[in-house]
C-alpha cells in the first residue's frame, strides 16, 4: 500500500508533482528567452496542471455500514441492471458508471470499508470514456472488495481518450475504509461500481457526484 498517496496532506496529488515542477521550470526558463506571451501561455498550462491534480480533503458525515459512496467526482452516466452473471461481480448486479471530465478532481476513493480481495489490470484501447464500448474495450483496472457486511462489490478504473495512466495505490489483502484515497486516472476517464442487484440505488443519470462525499446507494 502506498501510504504517501493515501494519506496525502498536500493540496495536490503527489502523482502530479513532477508535471507541476517541469511546467514551472519551463515557464521560468521561457521568461528569459522568449516574448512574454509564450511564458504566459506556459504559465497558464502549468496552472491548469495544478488545478487538474488538486486533492481536496473530504470529511465524511457519519454513515452506517450499508452506505456506499461514489469513488469518483463526475457525472452519473448510467445505472444498469444485470440479471445474469456476465459481469465482473459474477452475480446479478447493478452497475453505476461515473464520467470524469478534465475539470473534475481525479483522485479516486474507496466507496465502502472492507478488505481488497483481488486487483486485476487489463490493457486495452483508449476510446472516449463516455462511450458504452469504453467499459469493455478500454484499458482498465478492476478492484474486488469484500465489505464489512460480507457483500462483494467491484470498482473499475477505466482509461479514456486522453487518459493514458491508471494509478492504483492499494494491494490485494489491504484493509480499507470508506472515503480513503486509492488511486488516480490522468486527464479524463470513467469509473464503474458493481453492487449486488438488490442494493438500494440513490443516484440518477446525469446527477453530479463528489468522491468520498456523495452517496450512491445502500448495500443489502
Amino acid at each position: 500500500m502506498d501510504n504517501s498517496n493515501i494519506n496525502n496532506t498536500w493540496p495536490v496529488a503527489k502523482e502530479g508533482l513532477p508535471f507541476i515542477l517541469i511546467g514551472s521550470i519551463v515557464t521560468l526558463g521561457l521568461v528569459f528567452l522568449t516574448p512574454w506571451y509564450i511564458p504566459a501561455t506556459a504559465g497558464i498550462l502549468t496552472l491548469f496542471i495544478i488545478f487538474f491534480f488538486r486533492d481536496p480533503e473530504r470529511l465524511q458525515d457519519p454513515m452506517n455500514d450499508r452506505a456506499v459512496l461514489t469513488p469518483a467526482d463526475g457525472t452519473i452516466l448510467e445505472v444498469l441492471h444485470f440479471h445474469g452473471t456476465d459481469n465482473p461481480l459474477g452475480q446479478a448486479a447493478v452497475r453505476i458508471s461515473i464520467f470524469m471530465s478534465i475539470f473534475n478532481v481525479h483522485v479516486n476513493r474507496i466507496p465502502v470499508g472492507g478488505i481488497i480481495e483481488k486487483i486485476s489490470y487489463y490493457p486495452g484501447k483508449f476510446f472516449s470514456a463516455n462511450l458504452d464500448k469504453a467499459s469493455k474495450e478500454n484499458e482498465r483496472n478492476m478492484i474486488t472488495l469484500k465489505s464489512e457486511r460480507d457483500c462483494r462489490i467491484v470498482v473499475v478504473q477505466i482509461a479514456g481518450l486522453i487518459a493514458r495512466r491508471i494509478a492504483c495505490w492499494i494491494e490485494k489483502g489491504d484493509p480499507v475504509i470508506r472515503g480513503q484515497r486509492f488511486g488516480l486516472i490522468r486527464f479524463g476517464s470513467r469509473l464503474e461500481v458493481y453492487l449486488p442487484v438488490n442494493s438500494e440505488i440513490t443516484v440518477k443519470v446525469r446527477q453530479k457526484v463528489r468522491a468520498g462525499k456523495s452517496l450512491i446507494g445502500y448495500l443489502p
